[in-house]
């Protein structure tokens, strides 16, 4: 068996964009460690997971450890380091803590190396160089993820992602009958992401849809927002259950060292040749 890593920048990234592939791992008898760099404590929330400073930290990485639980995840693990926020504001670190997004990339890339030998990982889970929709965090986990890879010897690197047409095309047809936010970007997406040409790999995870589908509700914080705004999550878990395992049931990544043309892969600890 073999020992799979995913790496996350906050608590409830993991549920949107691995948790099926590592569900299934952990079913298939691999051993499955999460590691997040931050504890999202500038997560926007509602007022009920409102508190003092530090509250929505320490609540999101209890949310974590319920995701983990629920997807089969061994060992979970948090860097130390604070959110950047996604905001156009970088704001001072906390006492004691510095913005991920401020750390050296081989300070970080350490920390995480030092799970990678202790755990003698054989695949690491990361996201594109986009970061997929471009969060700070995102594309810091990519840098990170990538050094501590090389500091450890771990020969894979998959890079978590969605194919940005199928994105592009979901969001024209939700379009047609939702009226997205003034602020939403439409056209960011034509450049978040990766193309589907970049695709190595595309993991069934149907047979774990109910485990997924679990990860996303452990988070409830992130399915709560201020006033009436809508979350991401929290629309995600209206969707009826049989179109959700349509839309969730497959996952899938990039590997940079597979060669042009390769065939797309249907199991995660598969190589693209």
């Amino acid at each position: 068996m073999s020992t799979l890593l995913a790496f996350h920048a906050h608590p409830d990234d993991e549920a949107l964009l691995t948790s099926g592939t590592m569900a299934r791992a952990a079913a298939e008898g691999h051993r499955v460690v999460l590691v997040v760099a931050t504890d999202g404590d500038l997560g926007l929330t509602g007022a009920e997971f409102a508190g003092a400073e530090g509250e929505l930290g320490r609540r999101r990485l209890a949310e974590l450890q319920a995701s983990a639980d629920a997807l089969g995840v061994a060992r979970v693990e948090y860097l130390g380091y604070a959110d950047s926020g996604m905001g156009p504001e970088l704001y001072p670190d906390p006492p004691g803590r510095q913005r991920f997004v401020r750390a050296p990339v081989d300070e970080a890339a350490e920390r995480l190396a030092a799970i990678l030998r202790e755990e003698q990982a054989d695949v690491l889970l990361t996201y594109d160089a986009n970061g997929g929709y471009g969060h700070r965090d995102h594309v810091r986990v990519h840098e990170v993820g990538a050094r501590a890879a090389e500091l450890a010897g771990t020969a894979r690197v998959l890079q978590a992602t969605v194919p940005r047409d199928t994105i592009c095309r979901a969001l024209d047809l939700v379009a047609k009958v939702y009226r997205f936010p003034a602020d939403f970007d439409r056209d960011s997406f034509d450049r978040a992401y990766s193309a589907r040409s970049q695709i190595t790999h595309r993991i069934s995870v149907i047979r774990h849809i109910t485990a997924k589908r679990a990860s996303m509700r452990a988070h409830a914080s992130q399915a709560a927002a201020p006033g009436d705004a809508d979350r991401t999550l929290a629309a995600f878990l209206r969707i009826p259950r049989p179109l959700y395992d349509v839309v969730f049931g497959r996952e899938w990544f990039v590997d940079p060292a597979a060669a042009p043309g390769s065939p797309v892969r249907r199991s995660i600890f598969d190589e693209p040749t």
